[in-house]
């Protein structure tokens, strides 16, 4: 099987992205759990004034990823692959059965916590479009000479599509002087904290803390990590990576390419929205690439056997 599930990050998330779902029942009974686990309402996280919270944004996609995901299972469609993007990274880990719903949904609300109390204003994330991560890096130190503030590489989504973390005016400064070296865009997300970068540091290592008990298991299938881009095959390999990868560059163009170059022929990304599938249909234009937000399950899952037939 050649199928690969892709988890956004949080900035994918979009009013009423929970009340989008399909209507199935495994995704209703993932509501339901997710609801019981946390003792509140899950439904209640896709507000407009709900998504101003970086707990409920991450709460939020890991459910939305999870219940789809099982969708998708519930008609033999279990990925070979799994990765997220961030915070995805947890859905993924639920997909493959290395991490267990509810203590997916705990350690997904003490990072979320962890990383809003950390920074909780003035800090956030800017994607640039156009340069590369070398260009990037000059940019940014040259950009800390003059302002004092740094920026840090957060993402490296393609070899030309770089996200930066730091604070509000740092980032200002440095989306002038990229567009002014030729960049195509530099726009801010909707995140409120500066993920992936050394400022989450100290979170990080109170997050592996707290969550040293929790159990993981060998993954069923391939889970790809965000801090290498790299298949992961033992339960404390997986561990590490959610508990650390906050305050490290998500290597999603890595991630991407090693599975492709593994055999996955098609990608199929969990709502909401379409980045992921955006990157790959650009990067890798061979490769069938679906957006599940966009296609009513049943097509969905008509389409994804139909190309997995044909690889077959």
């Amino acid at each position: 099987m050649t199928l690969a599930l892709l988890f956004p990050g949080q900035g994918a998330q979009s009013t009423g992205f929970l009340h989008k779902l399909p209507q199935h029942d495994a995704v209703r009974a993932t509501l339901d759990e997710a609801s019981a686990a946390l003792g509140f309402d899950v439904l209640t996280l896709d507000s407009d004034e709900a998504l101003r919270s970086t707990v409920a944004v991450q709460i939020g996609l890991t459910v939305a990823g999870v219940a789809v995901a099982r969708a998708l299972a519930h008609e033999d469609l279990v990925p070979q692959f799994s990765a997220g993007l961030s915070v995805g990274a947890y859905a993924a880990a639920v997909s493959c059965e290395a991490l267990a719903f509810g203590d997916a949904l705990h350690m997904v609300r003490k990072r979320a916590e962890l990383m809003e109390n950390a920074w909780p204003s003035g800090y956030g994330l800017t994607a640039v479009a156009g340069l590369s991560e070398t260009q990037v890096e000059t940019l940014a130190h040259a950009s800390a000479r003059e302002c004092g503030e740094q920026v840090y590489v957060a993402n490296v989504n393609a070899p030309r599509q770089i996200v930066v973390a730091g604070a509000d005016a740092a980032l200002e400064a440095f989306a002038a002087r990229a567009l002014a070296a030729g960049a195509r865009k530099a726009q801010r997300l909707a995140v409120a904290v500066p993920s992936h970068c050394e400022l989450l540091a100290e979170a990080a290592e109170s997050l592996a803390e707290w969550s040293r008990d929790i159990p993981f298991r060998t993954p069923r299938g391939v889970y790809v990590d965000n801090r290498g881009g790299r298949p992961l095959y033992n339960a404390d390999a997986i561990h590490a990576d959610l508990a650390t990868n906050m305050r490290y560059t998500v290597r999603w163009y890595d991630a991407h390419t090693v599975m492709i170059e593994s055999g996955a022929s098609v990608l199929v990304e969990a709502p909401p929205g379409q980045v992921l599938t955006d990157i790959a249909r650009e990067q890798y234009p061979e490769v069938a690439a679906l957006a599940s937000s966009g296609l009513p399950l049943e097509r969905l899952v008509a389409i994804v056997r139909r190309r997995l037939g044909e690889d077959t």
